[in-house]
């Protein structure tokens, strides 16, 4: 079939592309910015990458007119904005308008579990778009799920994050709300199996995992994985806001997410049973072992995809981030330094290894400096680390950067800085006639980005000499931690 999918670069969709692709399927990938999309994915004669925007319905005619079916994976939980309920909504409309004119014949929509009379403003906007998404021109299949288990979800990520740093947590109340969590196998598996089901047209299912849990019971399993003790003391005093700034100070999610997180913690995720397991033949496995199979991927270093490399961890860079590939000229502060490279490919092995647990060669302290200032001005720091220690992709999230050029044949790394500051700031690094070239650039706001640049001009002297000589003369150069 050919396929119109959404959400490539995302979560979920960066998963379900291999499976279409391995079934025999034709892709029609949808995206804001196509440098996004992995460059192997660019070459495969299976894929067709069109730029769309579903906020700007000048852009919704690159959509081609002969797909037969479609997946709806647009999400905005990491959106700050006030009425993001009415960009999704208008996303939605403009989505089913345009398709309402092709030849689809079945639309597909991943959701989240909504039935409690309480909801959340997220879970409310996900309800809404599910039936804002039904059309007599095509049939819908809505699959509504809750917790989503899996190396690199963030729900993944967060409670990995509190188990692995607290031995004792004084935690919130809604650690007694229940759910029923689901491994990211099997969301694939209803995702995937589901595509042509004629039994499923115009049908609405919730999808979730075997057991009804606490989110506290979920942290202790966890630990139980990782074979560690943990303890958890339940206070009823902590509010919402302060429940927020809690997951944000301790885990590497955004204060946005952190709110809307907490703000949909609060309500009872249970499913509503169906025959949806026996029509597609699917048997969700329980919590632990959703964990376990997780571990698993990370210890081979094989995750596919991660939120934080969604653009849902990131700060003001949103999109189209190759428009930040042209470092500018002029008007900017920059830092310029070079070293003769004893060796090509061990010098780019660790270029491309920087970051995350390996560190940044130099002066880590002071690295680890600016990431819990980060965070206490509202930023991302650096604990968001980066999916894979030793490849990097464009749109990747590396600690407080986003990768924005990536390309080993070519011997350069452009890094995009989503730290708090009064301006923009760059970091490349560069190979040229055996020389290694390291550049910062920053492009000051005002005159605080001024004071800002002479300010920290003292480290960079430090940080960026010992850096750029750790990675042109490695030889018997020890990275340093920063975890």
């Amino acid at each position: 079939m050919k396929i119109l999918l959404t959400g490539v670069t995302g979560y979920i969709g960066k998963r379900l592309m291999p499976i279409l692709l391995e079934q025999g399927h034709q892709l029609v990938c949808a995206v804001r910015d196509r440098y996004r999309v992995d460059e192997h994915y660019l070459e495969d004669s299976n894929i067709e990458v069109v730029e769309v925007d579903f906020l700007k319905p000048e852009t919704l005619s690159n959509i081609p007119n002969n797909i037969e079916a479609a997946y709806y994976l647009i999400h905005s939980m990491s959106n700050s904005s006030s009425d993001f309920e009415e960009l999704e909504a208008q996303c939605a409309l403009n989505f089913k308008s345009r398709l309402e004119t092709t030849q689809v014949k079945q639309v597909i929509f991943l959701g989240g579990i909504s039935n409690d009379e309480n909801l959340s403003k997220h879970l409310r906007s996900r309800k809404q778009v599910a039936d804002l998404l039904k059309s007599n021109k095509y049939a819908t299949t809505i699959f509504k799920a809750g917790i989503i288990v899996g190396s690199g979800s963030s729900s993944f990520e967060i409670i990995r994050d509190l188990v692995e740093k607290l031995p004792v947590m004084v935690a919130p109340k809604w650690l007694h709300t229940k759910t029923q969590p689901l491994a990211i196998r099997d969301v694939l598996a209803y995702l995937s199996k589901s595509l042509g089901n004629t039994q499923l047209y115009n049908k609405t299912y919730d999808i979730f995992g075997p057991e009804i849990m606490t989110y506290k019971e979920m942290l202790l399993q966890f630990a139980e994985v990782r074979k560690l003790k943990r303890y958890i003391l339940t206070v009823p005093v902590m509010t919402p806001k302060l429940s927020s700034y809690w997951l944000y100070f301790v885990t590497s999610t955004s204060y946005t997410l952190a709110c809307n997180l907490v703000d949909s913690m609060g309500v009872p995720i249970i499913g509503k049973p169906s025959n949806i397991n026996t029509l597609l033949n699917i048997h969700p496995i329980t919590y632990k072992e959703a964990v376990t199979l997780a571990f698993e991927k990370i210890e081979q270093n094989s995750i596919l995809s991660s939120w934080k490399d969604s653009f849902i961890s990131s700060g003001e860079l949103k999109s189209n981030s190759h428009k930040y590939i042209n470092v500018p000229k002029f008007g900017c502060f920059k830092d310029y330094k070079e070293r003769k490279v004893q060796n090509i490919p061990l010098t780019l092995s660790r270029i491309w290894a920087i970051g995350g647990e390996t560190g940044w060669y130099y002066g880590s302290f002071l690295w680890n400096i600016r990431g819990y200032l980060d965070k206490l001005a509202g930023g991302i720091g650096l604990r968001r680390g980066r999916t894979n220690p030793d490849e990097l992709h464009t749109g990747d999230a590396l600690d407080f950067w986003r990768v924005i050029f990536a390309d080993k044949d070519k011997m350069k790394l452009l890094l995009y800085a989503e730290m708090r500051l009064p301006g923009e700031a760059w970091l490349e690094f560069k190979i040229e006639n055996n020389i290694l070239k390291q550049t910062a650039t920053f492009r000051p706001r005002g005159l605080a980005g001024r004071l800002y640049w002479y300010s920290v001009l003292p480290f960079h002297l430090f940080i960026f000499n010992g850096m750029i000589s750790k990675l042109a003369c490695p030889f018997n150069a020890k990275p340093q931690n920063v975890s």
